[in-house]
């Protein structure tokens, strides 16, 4: 299985529980990992044969931009579903962090794993 990847894709939205974060923009960062057969694309040598990793990135930033969540479950849950449905993805491991939410540690968040591997 091939995998394209999006690494620290970080993105400015409202998420949380608290008073202070329904009206405070934080930042929340995305790895990505996406079954795909590279294969074509390698011989092609052409765009239009890839799964676009900018069309990807692009779409996740425009929806989790707009979004408002109160948690990173359902924000991982949503984005997920976005490559599975429109970029045709049968297989993904996304990460979704939120760095500085607990005093302590780099970031807090959930890994989820979605679709059939094989």
């Amino acid at each position: 299985m091939d995998l394209v990847f999006i690494e620290d894709l970080r993105i400015e939205t409202i998420i949380g529980i608290y008073d202070w974060e329904r009206t405070t923009r934080q930042i929340v960062a995305l790895d990505i990992e996406m079954a795909f057969d590279n294969t074509r694309p390698a011989v092609t040598d052409r765009i239009e044969d890839t799964l676009n990793y900018k069309a990807v990135s692009k779409r996740l930033i425009a929806f989790v931009e707009s979004s408002q969540f109160q948690l990173v479950e359902t924000m991982a849950e949503q984005c997920a579903a976005i490559i599975r449905t429109e970029f045709g993805v049968h297989w993904l491991r996304l990460k979704l962090s939120k760095p500085g939410a607990v005093t302590g540690a780099k970031a807090v968040g959930v890994i989820i794993e979605r679709g059939d591997a094989g």
